[in-house]
């Protein structure tokens, strides 16, 4: 008797996957999360447990969301919590979900010339770098982690500008910026995850001289393309990957991941 249960509990164990065999989903994601291995770690656990695929384009913040607001993708993965609520506001996602965290950090060099090492708050931070006129890269992209940068120099009472010679924008992503950086030996805000993620970081001469601030809280939400704007939006599927991101499987998943040298990289958060 036993026995003959055993196919039919195995059957019930796997319906959800044989329900969307061989389905998809187009997933636009940040180069933070590429960089940081939390995609191909938590992605292949979704399809095992729904065996819907999850194709990944990763690109800039702004680009990512630009992607969902032309019906290129499904689903957006991001980290631009306000501009996230207006898009949603005004119609262009549906179902936005908070599932993780992670902080930006202000890497310098090591010899630290604007002192800013036991700065606790970035905004005196920035303002010793300006003081000292310590070089400064900034990614000058227009990304989320530029608008961040430039928040923060708004906040300082102006914006550096375009004749200070001690202020670089290089127009160029995450990865790249952090190692012109090193080259340049200049100070500049970097997301924990990418930076972690660089294997050759003991290399750069770089290290972090400032973080933990609240300012620097970098907040990522899932939320998916409204399919009354784009007819072929795989909705069904879409909503069921946003469902698991926000589940205890999902969560604690989230939770466990760690780089290489065994760091935490994202704090889960789904409410």
């Amino acid at each position: 008797m036993y026995k003959k249960l055993i196919p039919l509990l195995l059957l019930i164990a796997f319906i959800p996957s044989l329900l969307h065999a061989g389905e998809a989903i187009k997933c636009a994601s940040t180069t933070a999360t590429h960089n940081s291995g939390i995609l191909e770690y938590l992605f292949p656990i979704f399809e095992q447990a729904t065996g819907i695929d999850v194709q990944v384009t990763t690109v800039g913040n702004s680009e990512a969301l630009e992607l969902g607001r032309r019906g290129e993708v499904d689903v957006v993965l991001t980290h631009a919590e306000d501009l996230e609520i207006q898009l949603v506001d005004e119609g262009y996602f549906i179902d936005r979900e908070e599932i993780m965290y992670t902080d930006s950090v202000i890497l310098g060099p090591t010899n630290d010339p604007a002192g800013v090492k036991g700065t606790e708050k970035v905004l005196d931070a920035f303002i010793k770098i300006r003081t000292a006129k310590a070089t400064f890269l900034s990614r000058g992209d227009n990304s989320e982690a530029n608008m961040l940068e430039n928040r923060i120099w708004a906040m300082t009472g102006s914006m550096p500008e375009r004749n200070d010679t001690w202020y670089l924008a290089v127009g160029q992503k995450m990865d790249a910026s952090i190692h012109t950086a090193a080259l340049k030996q200049a100070y500049t805000l970097a997301d924990r995850a990418t930076w972690y993620s660089m294997e050759d970081k003991d290399k750069t001469g770089l290290s972090i001289v400032l973080e933990g601030d609240p300012i620097l809280f970098n907040q990522y939400g899932v939320m998916i393309v409204n399919p009354k704007n784009h007819k072929h939006i795989n909705y069904q599927s879409a909503m069921n990957f946003v469902i698991w991101l926000t589940s205890p499987t999902a969560q604690d998943a989230i939770g466990a991941f760690r780089d290489k040298s065994g760091n935490v990289l994202f704090t889960p958060n789904a409410r």
